[in-house]
């Protein structure tokens, strides 16, 4: 998935409000980008840290910036845009690169489902049993190489879980797939201490049979791809 404008590079000042981020641009201006993110971004947003900008001209949209990176500086990037994984998602499951459900020839985005829930892609192939497929960003981490998630409680999260066993009950795959948009990290673990309650969810789904897939994105200012299996 290529951004749409060119990125442009800045120096945070704050974030604020969940969706707000005040920040110095290279010549000195100061702009207010949306920041597409409602989790905790936890390491993410200390001021003064190099971030990555999407510039934008639509006359619909009040902020002319939206934060799309962070810059750790030593070569290594993090995604910090929640909509990415979906539509970088989408075009891998369309190619057959996710190889556990590559067999899978139809692939339908944002079906409803559950207790006024919204699976975000249901695949389904002839001969083959439909699979519920929930994605999260991860964006968490405290240890060197180890990605983590959730970064704060997410009962959302925990009530995706409970519906994804229903599935599997009802007779077909539900799967949840985790995208690390971090290219430090080579590994991946649940945050059990920041969200005990989901962790226990997840155990729960697992044991009913739902399956956990976790891939890294490959990340620059110019893109956002399907990495690696983790």
């Amino acid at each position: 998935m290529r951004f749409q404008t060119p990125l442009v590079p800045a120096r945070l000042i704050r974030r604020y409000k969940r969706f707000l981020a005040d920040c110095t641009l290279e010549d000195g201006s100061e702009v207010t980008a949306h920041c597409a993110n409602p989790g905790s971004m936890l390491g993410l947003a200390e001021p003064g840290t190099r971030i990555w900008l999407e510039p934008n001209d639509d006359p619909k949209k009040k902020l002319k910036f939206g934060w799309r990176l962070v810059d750790h500086e030593n070569g290594h990037f993090t995604g910090v845009d929640t909509s990415v994984p979906n539509r970088a998602l989408r075009a891998a499951l369309e190619a057959g690169q996710i190889e556990p459900l590559a067999r899978y020839g139809t692939v339908q985005p944002e079906v409803k489902y559950g207790q006024s829930s919204r699976i975000d892609f249901l695949l389904s192939e002839p001969g083959l049993p439909d699979a519920y497929v929930e994605v999260k960003s991860v964006t968490l981490s405290r240890v060197p190489g180890l990605a983590e998630f959730p970064d704060s409680r997410t009962a959302r999260g925990t009530k995706h879980l409970g519906e994804l066993s229903d599935m599997v009950r009802a007779g077909h795959r539900a799967v949840m797939l985790y995208l690390v948009q971090r290219t430090d990290c080579t590994r991946f673990d649940l945050a059990r201490d920041i969200d005990p309650v989901y962790g226990a969810a997840f155990d729960r789904a697992q044991a009913a049979g739902v399956e956990r897939l976790v891939y890294r994105a490959r990340i620059s200012p110019g893109e956002i791809t399907l990495d690696c299996a983790l």
